[in-house]
């Protein structure tokens, strides 16, 4: 029985797929870019399945889950790679998501590009950058203290999205009991 760290590898290799150049979907999209974008995304982040090769590779686990503030679905554990803001490379995404496996470990989920807006408004997005055939959302206010105006673009890899393959928070992953952020008290 193939274990799921081969089997992962095994789908990375069969995703590195060969188009024409000029297939362009309606709309303008270079599908063929964008499959072979995925493809490098797939080959990249296999050996992220294995909690400890992320670790390894500088993604620092965030210790909670983080949930839909409208309470449909969630992140998942967010692990950030700061040296890899920025990053439009489709082998080198800023976070990788993990969900709790029912053993004890992690699962990885999905992946993120975040990219620093250029003049730090959140009223212009002439700079907005896109992958995958998507433009990244944003811009944004950056959701922890220090993270500036950004874009972001989500990228459910390894688990299905009923929501759709680049929408933020998933309602396939859950976060357990007791493992999201406390709520600041307030008096």
């Amino acid at each position: 029985m193939m274990n799921r760290f081969a089997l992962a590898l095994a789908t990375a290799a069969a995703l590195t797929v060969t188009t024409t150049p000029t297939a362009v979907a309606a709309g303008g999209t270079d599908t063929s870019r964008a499959a072979a974008e995925r493809a490098a995304v797939y080959r990249a982040t296999a050996r992220y399945h294995r909690h400890s090769e992320a670790v390894k590779a500088g993604y620092v686990p965030d210790r909670y889950c983080v949930a839909d503030p409208a309470g449909t679905g969630s992140l998942g554990y967010p692990h950030f790679n700061h040296s890899l803001d920025n990053s439009v490379d489709p082998a080198r995404p800023t976070a990788l998501f993990y969900e709790d496996d029912g053993h004890g470990g992690k699962r990885l989920t999905g992946v993120e590009w975040v990219v620093f807006d250029r003049d730090g408004s959140l009223a212009t997005d002439d700079d907005r950058p896109s992958l995958l055939g998507k433009p990244f959302t944003g811009p944004q206010r950056g959701r922890f203290p220090g993270q500036p105006v950004h874009y972001a673009l989500h990228l459910w890899l390894w688990k299905k999205n009923p929501r759709g393959a680049f929408e933020p928070f998933n309602p396939a992953v859950r976060c357990l009991p007791g493992t999201t952020r406390p709520k600041p008290h307030t008096p």
